[in-house]
């Protein structure tokens, strides 16, 4: 076996037996901010499977994302019966939701992947690797991904494929 492997898992380990580690962890990530710009990424398997390599142009951000059903927002133009629904079903998934929000947050890098990374009871955080593409050290085939602009919104993303697949 690889090293990657034994990496995946004690990931999946710790997440199961949900230890000490791993609740100062999600206790760390809920004081902080929602978007958060990380040094490097926590399971480092997933993310080299993903296309991230340790070099210059290579970004890895933290998104925090609310669980649950999405809450629709207050009618507009009167309250009438056709409008007065609470909760919506939303097309993407959370994690396509976090890809948006992180790509609307830095607009100068694209999207490449993204991976769950854990959740407590009213979150998911997950890990979204963006790329410079403006950057040499990057390889030719991110530089070939991070040449299509805005790739999250049109469903080009892994994540985006599924949600694009329901409609």
């Amino acid at each position: 076996m690889g090293a990657y492997k034994y990496i995946r898992e004690a990931f999946e380990k710790q997440y199961k037996e949900r230890g000490q580690d791993y609740r100062n962890k999600l206790i760390q990530w809920r004081t902080e901010g929602a978007i958060v710009r990380v040094e490097r990424p926590i399971n480092v398997a997933r993310a080299r499977t993903l296309g991230y390599k340790a070099k210059i142009g290579y970004v890895v951000v933290r998104i925090r994302v609310d669980k649950g059903r999405r809450r629709r927002r207050t009618p507009m133009g009167g309250r009438k019966a056709r409008h007065n629904y609470l909760l919506v079903q939303p097309d993407l998934s959370h994690q396509a939701i976090g890809e948006q929000r992180v790509n609307r947050r830095f607009p100068n890098l694209e999207v490449l992947n993204s991976y769950w990374v854990g959740e407590d009871g009213t979150h998911k955080y997950f890990e979204v690797i963006m790329v410079d593409s403006s950057k040499n050290g990057i390889s030719s085939m991110a530089k070939q991904v991070a040449s299509r602009k805005k790739r999250v919104y049109r469903g080009l993303t892994a994540q985006g494929r599924k949600a694009r697949a329901l409609l």
